[in-house]
């Protein structure tokens, strides 16, 4: 059925036409291309470990073809990164910052803040929460130390995740394969970075057990760190909590004493997530 609609020319003319109803002009097919890519995105952003073509081909029901082809626009695009060593792909940060002004359920910054001020107020250190975007860790938030000497970043900034504390933390938790790639790469950026593959693995085991991470001047040589993972709802890790500071004021005991700091920091943070 069609009804019509009056349509008024620029010269004052009324002209009639027929048109289809809401439910008909809705039903015309969508842009298949877009329909697919969405579900590639989705399905990225949805697992805890990087999937490969053919894994993303099974789970949509596609051609590898068109999988590799969606794929690599994404990369192009920022959406996805693909890993060098295993081909395998998983999202990028870039779908949180789009996200991000409409996380109105999940909304991190906002569950972290509270117990990033807790955590400020007790360590008087600087306060990071981070995330993981490939090799590197994002700075999504920080509070800065009130002493004069103090660790310095800025929201946005990116560090090599092997090196600092949050990204260590952040990890740890990452499928076994997408390590000992890692493990294969590493830089060094001060002389107490590890990048002896075997040292680097068995790192990623003690922090595991210890259920936090640390940091002893392997970015910047004068500045050490601590910091948690925190879980959001599912169980993946999706973030990690921490402090820094000068190498003398977190050496010793205080190390251990500020790992347990970060990680009720991280529960208190998991339990606004809900």
């Amino acid at each position: 059925m069609f009804h019509i609609k009056e349509r008024h020319g620029r010269n004052g003319t009324t002209s009639m036409h027929r048109c289809a109803p809401a439910r008909l002009r809705a039903a015309r097919p969508m842009n298949n291309t877009l329909v697919k890519g969405l579900r590639l995105l989705a399905e990225l952003a949805r697992s805890r470990q990087p999937l490969g073509a053919t894994e993303l081909a099974h789970r949509l029901a596609l051609g590898k073809s068109d999988t590799h082809r969606l794929a690599q626009t994404l990369v192009e695009q920022g959406y996805a990164r693909q890993d060098a060593a295993t081909g395998a792909y998983r999202a990028s940060v870039r779908v949180w910052e789009l996200g991000a002004a409409v996380l109105a359920n999940l909304d991190l910054k906002q569950a972290a803040a509270g117990p990033m001020q807790a955590l400020l107020a007790g360590t008087r250190e600087t306060v990071h929460l981070s995330m993981l975007d490939g090799d590197d860790v994002v700075y999504l938030d920080k509070l800065d130390s009130p002493e004069p000497v103090r660790a310095y970043t800025q929201i946005g900034g990116r560090a090599p995740a092997h090196c600092v504390a949050t990204g260590k933390a952040l990890l740890a938790w990452q499928p076994p394969a997408l390590l000992e790639a890692l493990a294969a790469r590493l830089a060094p950026h001060s002389p107490n970075t590890i990048v002896a593959p075997a040292a680097f693995l068995d790192e990623m085991t003690r922090i595991r057990a210890a259920g936090f991470a640390t940091n002893r001047g392997e970015w910047r040589a004068s500045v050490w760190g601590v910091a948690a993972p925190v879980h959001g709802p599912d169980g993946a890790v999706i973030a990690a909590v921490g402090v820094s500071g000068p190498a003398e004021r977190l050496r010793g005991a205080r190390l251990k004493a500020l790992g347990a700091d970060v990680v009720s920091a991280a529960r208190a943070i998991e339990a606004a997530l809900g």
